[in-house]
């Protein structure tokens, strides 16, 4: 805290950033051992790189090197069990995820795409010789990759997209677009969404595969998307792929459906939930220690009765989103968690993070909107992640179609 020797400023600076650990119902009190050690290691990463996300967030600017250094560290494996890949189990996957976005949204997102979404795709779909290339050297940042399904006009109908594939002997040549795709401009390698159009293909009937694309093949033009108001400090692309000539063996030969595409973004549903809570943690723990030494009408804020209702409702968003991530770890770890029951920790953590954010940046009153008290950037990225993974509309009807058998998609 800085204090100034001229009237009217008391303090100069608030000190908002400090972890402060908050688990009022001791939810992840039993944390040890190799998950602890994980969740150090995100710890001790994100003070290692926070004191220079701030400008990058500004700038709009994406350093590779925070991708390279998260590998290094052992952060991207995601709960995935596959040899040559070091384990973390569904608990320590989850409060990494919660730690790194606690920390900076855009961070998150790479831990996202890079190990939630595209090292999931190649463990899970890839063959015995694409596993053997890419897994290692995704899963430690020395190859940045990205997950390229949504396209301009398919967002949340996904399931109808466009980009197609046909054999041309022994090759497969691919035209389409896609948008919004992270990591999609790196420079790395890119999973590619596309409908089978070759009618000798046994898959030809419009159904979808993945295809591993480096993105230096003549006809994949990734460009960053520009003027985001949320995650700036990743780029995500717009990606248009203009007969793009890949060999046979680039298909993952475990994908044949849009079905296997969803199984990826199922698995990492349950990761925005985490992901929200840290968020949403940021938010917290930013109001309360500025409540504590903000001073207004002779005493702190932390005296006013309203703050402290505002404080408590916040605590109470928190520790519910906190109680639906470790019982969804739970159930994974058992191997009991469905697909709706992630849709549903999404539905709640999402709404619930951006709640505790507005009734942050409002506590802050204008210093809440200066990127140095975190809290509106933590708000901005909040819009990012209530977005993907399945807008808030699609989870609920999702959910609604497993509580009561009846569909409602059109």
């Amino acid at each position: 805290m800085s204090h100034s020797p001229v009237p009217g400023e008391r303090v100069a600076v608030y000190d908002v950033s400090d972890r402060l650990d908050t688990d009022y119902y001791e939810v992840f009190a039993d944390v040890a051992g190799d998950d602890r050690a994980v969740w150090d290691r995100a710890k001790g990463f994100v003070d290692e790189v926070l004191p220079r996300m701030d400008g990058l967030w500004d700038r709009g600017e994406y350093d590779l090197d925070l991708a390279r250094r998260m590998g290094e560290l052992d952060l991207f494996n995601d709960g995935l069990v596959h040899d040559g890949l070091g384990y973390s189990s569904p608990l320590a996957a989850g409060l990494v995820n919660m730690e790194i976005s606690r920390g900076d949204g855009s961070l998150g997102t790479i831990l996202a795409v890079q190990g939630g979404l595209a090292l999931r795709s190649v463990a899970l779909f890839g063959s015995d010789e694409q596993k053997a290339r890419w897994l290692r050297p995704i899963a430690r940042g020395e190859v940045l990759a990205a997950f390229a399904l949504t396209e301009p006009d398919h967002g949340s109908d996904s399931v109808s997209l466009e980009t197609g594939a046909r054999r041309e002997g022994d090759e497969w040549v691919l035209n389409g677009v896609k948008k919004w795709i992270g990591n999609g401009s790196s420079g790395g390698l890119s999973i590619v969404w596309a409908r089978v159009l070759d009618p000798s293909d046994p898959d030809h009937d419009g159904k979808v595969r993945g295809f591993l694309i480096p993105q230096e093949t003549a006809g994949y033009d990734g460009r960053p998307i520009l003027g985001k108001a949320s995650v700036r400090a990743i780029h995500q692309a717009h990606i248009r792929l203009t007969d793009v000539r890949v060999p046979t063996d680039a298909v993952l030969p475990g994908t044949h459906s849009f079905k296997d595409a969803s199984t990826v973004l199922h698995s990492t549903r349950s990761g925005v939930a985490w992901s929200a809570l840290g968020h949403a943690a940021a938010c917290y723990e930013a109001a309360l220690a500025y409540s504590q030494q903000r001073v207004q009408f002779g005493k702190p804020l932390a005296r006013f009765q309203m703050v402290q209702e505002r404080l408590t409702q916040m605590l109470d968003d928190l520790t519910a989103m906190q109680l639906y991530c470790r019982q969804m770890a739970d159930l994974e770890t058992a191997g009991e968690l469905r697909p709706t029951q992630a849709s549903l920790a999404k539905y709640h953590n999402t709404r619930a993070a951006r709640r505790i954010a507005s009734v942050a940046r409002d506590l802050l009153g204008g210093n809440g909107i200066l990127l140095q008290n975190r809290v509106m950037q933590h708000m901005a990225d909040i819009e990012a992640i209530h977005t993907y993974e399945g807008t808030e509309s699609v989870q609920a009807l999702l959910i609604g179609r497993d509580i009561t058998g009846q569909s409602a998609f059109v």
